[in-house]
């Protein structure tokens, strides 16, 4: 690993406010250096606002304002939107800082020094959207493959830099470092782009038809290209060319970009700081397009945009920040929605995370005066201790393999492993006996201590809700090698009496979250427990038809951790009944039991499985649930009055 991190996302264009692009990126690369600090690396993130050129120009102009004021303003609102997403930021860069001007003149004059530019008439087409001249191989049906427009007929008089000549070199450097460009899809990609020529890069335009940019060094009547202006901010924020701060973290440069902006960095970029004499990056990784949950590109024609600050604003900047990155593969186009969004809270966070939360803090308070015990060796707790001792290693490295979606499942699956742990070693039924208190206080104490571990290793994706898991256990804060060690909370610590519920079930979506919204609004029939807020009348109570049943067949519903299936047999009759009962009972148990029932209760599909009726069941004030049952043998079929 090395000493130091240095992560970047692009500088965004302030021809537009931020958006779900802006943030997906955003927030990969704030997670990657909340992860890199908590394993104890020197860590510097970098963000910023790309404000020159000819779009931003029209785009003042058109909002009645001047150039400066303009960037001010749009700029501002990327500063806000990232401090609405929890992004950590060290340093936020502008094109328009007097830091970054100085540097790109130095670096111009380092490449004309070099004999690299020269001066000459281009006759092209040129697309404004990209502020580039483009070529046929840059054109589907003759208009530009990401603005789908028809390039303009231009022709001009601009500076070139000579990028053709570092061809041969940017093939052998690829070549000889294949992690240079990850994932491996966009490095043969770039491999592909460099088997032809890549002719010269046009770096200037005129400042009677571009007056907003950096004037050349040598020739104030041209600004700078806006892409050569842009990119220079990597060096520009860490001090280029002596600062202590580029000489530290230059060489453990990461770029994170998205796959529309490669070209200029897998292919413009190196050859820049080659042609400067500069050392180039390490590595350069590229998102891929977040969907519509429709699985069509983002339009707001096509009314599928997703908009992320709405989201946090709902549903908290840590949902958010989670969703997209647990639901998206690094790399790849992902389809994301406001409905997966709650789908994959109310499963992960909710229900998984914290509901064991609020169960084994229940269980601390009313049982052990909410003081964490002494933890005594029983066989029955190495799984979960092993498991919970390697898991920062795994994670680790899927982190550094961009497997961010597999890094959080790997401490989702450990969670739900906790959730079976504690519903097998029934600490509920512990308490009832005083001579298992011992038991009772190492199952509490292993919970605990995976939570703890698992927090510390979500909290780059969780960085509000992370820290108050652990507050809620009396828990401070850990980094990523405490949490390779099992055993770090301290016997004897108190927990607060009073602690906030982290992650609220959401049982309503909005209309507008689309189709996936209705998945999303079946889920609270799956819940255990119903509460009453209404008084109902003797007739109201009179139609529902509460029956004993004998559970004669019970196994769990594939795909899902919290579902039995339970045959009944209620009288002459046999029903099929879905219970999330899964992490209260091992269906053995079940199996021979007499419970309730609600016999008429309208038929429901729940995970692909008609459920017949409704279990009845009580919460047990400690998280779990206790189902109803006869105190003594009744006939199944019988009437409760």
């Amino acid at each position: 690993m090395a000493a130091s991190c240095y992560v970047t996302t692009p500088i965004y264009y302030v021809n537009d406010v931020p958006h779900i692009g802006h943030a997906y990126t955003t927030i990969t690369v704030d997670f990657v250096a909340r992860f890199r600090r908590l394993c104890g690396q020197a860590t510097l993130s970098v963000t910023g606002t790309d404000e020159h050129g000819e779009k931003v120009y029209k785009a003042a102009a058109d909002a009645g304002e001047g150039p400066q004021e303009f960037c001010d303003r749009i700029s501002q609102r990327f500063r806000d939107a990232w401090t609405a997403l929890g992004i950590g930021n060290d340093d936020f860069i502008r094109t328009t800082d007097a830091r970054h001007k100085r540097v790109v003149a130095h670096i111009l004059e380092a490449v004309q020094a070099a004999g690299d530019v020269y001066y000459d008439e281009y006759d092209g087409l040129y697309c404004v959207g990209c502020e580039r001249f483009m070529t046929d191989r840059d054109l589907v049906d003759g208009r530009c493959r990401d603005h789908h427009t028809v390039p303009e007929q231009r022709r001009e008089g601009n500076y070139f830099f000579r990028m053709e000549k570092y061809r041969p070199w940017l093939n052998d450097h690829i070549r000889a470092n294949p992690s240079f460009i990850r994932p491996d899809g966009y490095r043969n990609e770039v491999l592909s782009m460099l088997g032809d020529s890549i002719g010269d890069l046009s770096i200037s335009r005129p400042r009677e038809r571009v007056p907003w940019g950096i004037p050349l060094p040598w020739d104030g009547d041209h600004v700078t290209y806006v892409w050569f202006d842009a990119l220079i901010n990597y060096v520009a924020a860490i001090g280029y060319p002596d600062g202590e701060l580029f000489a530290r973290f230059w060489p453990a440069a990461q770029h994170f970009i998205g796959k529309d902006i490669l070209k200029a960095h897998a292919v413009f970029w190196p050859t820049m700081l080659k042609a400067a004499g500069i050392q180039t990056y390490q590595h350069l990784n590229v998102g891929g397009f977040l969907m519509g949950s429709d699985g069509r590109k983002m339009s707001k024609s096509l009314g599928n945009v997703v908009d992320p600050f709405a989201l946090s604003g709902r549903y908290g900047a840590d949902a958010v920040r989670y969703y997209l990155l647990k639901e998206t593969v690094y790399g790849q186009d992902s389809a994301v929605g406001e409905g997966s969004l709650v789908e994959r809270y109310n499963a992960d966070l909710a229900n998984d995370l914290g509901n064991l939360l609020a169960r084994v803090r229940a269980l601390l308070l009313r049982h052990l005066d909410g003081v964490l015990p002494a933890p005594v060796a029983h066989a029955d707790d190495v799984p979960v201790r092993d498991c919970g001792a390697g898991l920062a290693g795994v994670v680790e490295s899927l982190v550094t393999d961009l497997k961010f979606h597999a890094a959080l499942e790997e401490v989702m699956q450990f969670v739900r492993q906790l959730n079976r742990y504690f519903n097998d070693q029934e600490p509920w039924v512990l308490a009832r006996d005083v001579g298992r208190r011992e038991r009772l206080g190492t199952v509490l104490y292993n919970v605990v201590e995976g939570l703890r571990i698992a927090s510390v290793l979500l909290e780059p994706a969780l960085p509000n809700k992370g820290p108050e898991i652990r507050r809620g256990l009396g828990l401070g804060d850990y980094t990523v090698a405490q949490a390779s060690e099992w055993g770090l909370s301290e016997p004897g610590t108190a927990i607060p009496a009073e602690a906030p519920q982290l992650f609220p079930r959401i049982d309503e979506v909005p209309a507008a979250a689309g189709a996936l919204a209705e998945t999303a609004r079946a889920a609270p029939q799956e819940k255990e427990v119903t509460s009453v807020s209404k008084l109902i009348s003797i007739d109201d109570f009179g139609r529902i038809d509460l029956r004993v049943a004998e559970v004669i067949g019970a196994e769990p519903v594939p795909k899902t951790d919290k579902l039995l299936k339970l045959k009944l047999r209620v009288g002459e009759e046999e029903r099929t009944v879905v219970a999330g009962l899964a992490e209260h009972y091992r269906p053995h148990q079940l199996v021979g039991k007499r419970v309730v029932v609600v016999a008429n209760l309208q038929p429901a599909v729940l995970r692909g499985v008609e459920s017949q009726g409704m279990i009845l069941a009580a919460d047990d004030g400690a998280g779990g649930l206790v189902v109803i049952s006869p105190e003594t043998e009744v006939e199944s079929g019988a009437k409760i009055q």
